[in-house]
């Protein structure tokens, strides 16, 4: 199974679509489809199509560039380091070992925590219906055709929305960081439902006040950039 090439692959359509906007799929307008919470990366675009958040706001900019699931762990990277450079603490703690710099071993577990996160905030409207669902499973066997990573998607899908039991795999601090970060790029805050899972996700990933405040601004920068 290969989640990273699965959210590489999401993010990848999601550019696609914002270029599309028009687009009918499924019967519904993609642009009424893409969600702009996060404003800043393709993880929004494609998340918004495939997982049903129907809000929209023009998206792009440099931080698409980054490419795929790397662009997270880009803004994970620079968040945390600001973080280990605030508490005094990076000599002792080292360079953070974000996504885009992990080794190949270890790609794979950070890919999976962080689709299980952005599944997660995907749902915490409450409001995937059976039509949205249906597109979601169709788009999903086109980007892949992998059996067992179709079926895992599914049972994630079909899951009740826990945030300590998907804070359960950030297995480092590196990872809740990057956990979170792709739910804050995907959620909408101004909903009361999303902002309650958004502030429950960062207490069971027992994220440090400073850490989240500095993932929110790296949010806000790629917000600034794609404008």
């Amino acid at each position: 199974m290969n989640s990273k090439s699965l959210i590489d692959q999401l993010l990848k359509a999601g550019t696609g679509m914002m270029q599309g906007g028009g687009k009918t799929v499924g019967g519904m307008q993609v642009k009424d489809m893409l969600v702009g919470a996060g404003g800043g990366a393709a993880a929004t675009a494609a998340l918004g199509m495939l997982l049903g958040n129907k809000r929209h706001k023009k998206m792009g900019g440099k931080v698409l560039t980054y490419g795929g699931l790397a662009a997270l762990g880009v803004l994970a990277y620079k968040a945390y380091g600001n973080w280990q450079q605030q508490q005094g603490n990076i000599a002792n703690s080292g360079t953070p070992q974000t996504v885009d710099r992990l080794p190949e071993p270890l790609v794979e577990q950070h890919s999976q925590a962080i689709l299980r996160a952005l599944i997660g905030a995907a749902k915490a409207d409450g409001h995937i219906d059976a039509k949205e669902r249906q597109l979601i499973d169709g788009e999903i066997a086109k980007l892949t055709d992998d059996p067992q990573l179709q079926r895992w998607f599914d049972q994630e899908m079909n899951k009740p929305l826990d945030p300590l039991e998907i804070a359960g795999y950030a297995t480092t601090p590196e990872l809740a960081a990057e956990m979170f970060l792709a739910s804050v790029l995907v959620v909408d805050e101004e909903s009361f439902m999303e902002r309650s899972y958004l502030q429950e996700l960062a207490k069971q990933l027992r994220l440090d006040p400073a850490l989240e405040q500095e993932l929110r601004v790296q949010v806000e920068q790629a917000k600034k950039t794609a404008a």
